[in-house]
């Protein structure tokens, strides 16, 4: 069964073992972010849990962070499946997107804070890189706009700088999908209606961290990931959906044609993000829960909340798009979480051709043009999760002068620091172009035997693992 709201979903945390609960009082400024950070980097992702913030200082709300992305297996309580059927979980929820059911009313409309009313301050946004960020920041807002002609809706997650009580800053890079909207709606002279999401069904905060086709509802996507249609209400001061048991909801629209310096912030790269000239939301009404649960994700650098999530939806959607739209024999797709699950893919082939590295590697890029920076094919013989497999696939299965494509003329990483001085704008062309290395690590003919024990060795010393002497928890 799929879960009703986020409630449900923490419950369902809380009950394996994977939601630790702080119950001493912690100050949004610079506590959550720092006890976040020390969480990932201290626990290791196998062991990691969401966090509950159960009393911010100043604040009635409490604050919960690492609910999709702690770890891979938390990720997969929020899908309902194995690690190994996600890659066919989103499949089908592509194939088969079940549309939203839209009802009356619903637990997001038992607050209505509306015009003066509808005041951010409320809300225990946080500060996540202390003297760096300029304000607070909404970090895990599921912001959904629609297409002016189509009424396609999309749902994206960006980031949101706090200016004042009822406006935020909007930072949307270029080739996303909200940007879209925003600049058709520029060009008709008109705002951009926006409802921006904070907590609500783990299905929602899926898709609006994946990619996926532009022509495609997203909240119809979230409806084919529960198997059952995600139940909407209209907003009170926009024409748009949300979800009716959403536990925050910030309704506004984007001013047209009007940009203000925003940032810089902490970004998924490790690095901070760069001032940039970006969209002004004017919030008109606030509409959330009784006793309502803000949500945020821990971003900046990787390991984090952002770069998990990021890494297994976009896997998995690009698994679907090479092996089911191109038919390539593609066996797996790993976006490392230390490239921000952008800029480093390793994809593994049962390669009967010479061809198929570099096809791969082009069917890669066409499906998501900013991934990928440095791509490497490889057999499927290797692991490519275990990065010394790779590495070692990349020292004697590669033979530079043949094996190594430079692709100028490439979509760039996002926010990715080596593109560009940090003063030069965002917004500048320089930052948008770049190029893409691919690299064939298969073997391109016939190899000498792998010099390692017979197998069955191996398995036969792993079963008696104590009669050596060792602690039985080392495999």
């Amino acid at each position: 069964m799929p879960y009703a709201d986020l409630r449900e979903f923490l419950n369902r945390l809380e009950a394996s073992g994977k939601l630790h609960r702080i119950t001493n009082p912690v100050d949004k400024d610079w506590e959550i972010a720092a006890v976040s950070r020390t969480v990932f980097e201290s626990i290791s992702e196998t062991q990691r849990p969401a966090l509950l913030f159960e009393r911010v200082k100043g604040f009635e709300i409490p604050v919960v962070a690492g609910v999709l992305g702690a770890s891979r297996s938390i990720y997969c309580l929020a899908l309902e499946c194995e690690l190994k059927d996600v890659p066919k979980k989103w499949g089908e929820a592509e194939l088969r997107p079940i549309p939203p059911r839209r009802l009356s009313d619903g637990p997001v409309h038992e607050n209505i804070l509306l015009g003066e009313k509808a005041d951010l301050t409320f809300l225990p946004i946080p500060t996540w890189t202390v003297g760096k960020d300029p304000a607070p920041y909404i970090t895990s807002g599921y912001i959904i706009t629609a297409d002016p002609g189509s009424r396609i809706r999309n749902v994206g997650t960006y980031r949101l700088q706090l200016k004042g009580p009822r406006k935020l800053g909007l930072f949307i890079n270029y080739l996303q999908g909200g940007r879209l909207h925003v600049e058709k709606n520029n060009k008709l002279g008109q705002p951009t209606p926006v409802a921006i999401v904070v907590g609500a069904d783990p299905a929602v905060g899926l898709v609006s961290v994946s990619r996926l086709p532009q022509d495609m509802d997203e909240l119809a996507v979230a409806g084919g990931l529960r198997g059952e249609a995600l139940d909407v209400v209209r907003c009170r001061s926009i024409d748009l959906e949300v979800p009716a048991t959403a536990e925050i909801v910030i309704e506004g629209v984007i001013r047209a044609n009007e940009l203000e310096s925003e940032g810089p912030f902490g970004e998924y790269t490790g690095y901070m993000g760069p001032k940039a000239m970006s969209y002004i939301v004017d919030v008109q009404c606030i509409t959330h829960r009784s006793r309502p649960i803000f949500q945020a994700f821990l971003s900046q650098m990787p390991p984090s909340e952002s770069s998990c999530i990021r890494s297994i939806g976009r896997e998995a959607t690009l698994y679907k798009h090479l092996v089911e739209d191109l038919g390539l024999p593609v066996g797996g797709v790993h976006l490392l979480e230390t490239s921000g699950a952008a800029a480093y893919l390793v994809i593994s082939i049962k390669k009967s051709h010479p061809v198929q590295p570099r096809t791969v590697m082009c069917g890669a890029w066409s499906f998501a043009p900013q991934f990928g920076k440095i791509t490497v094919v490889v057999d499927d013989d290797i692991d490519i999760r275990d990065i010394n497999a790779v590495n070692w696939a990349l020292s004697f299965r590669v033979q530079p002068e043949k094996d190594i494509v430079l692709m100028p003329g490439m979509a760039a990483v996002s926010l990715d620091p080596s593109q560009a001085p940090a003063e030069v704008p965002q917004e500048d062309m320089s930052r948008r172009v770049s190029s893409k290395i691919g690299i064939d690590a298969t073997r391109k003919h016939a190899f000498p035997d792998v010099a390692v024990p017979p197998g069955e060795h191996l398995e036969l010393v792993r079963k008696n693992w104590k009669k050596y002497g060792f602690r039985e928890n080392i495999i």
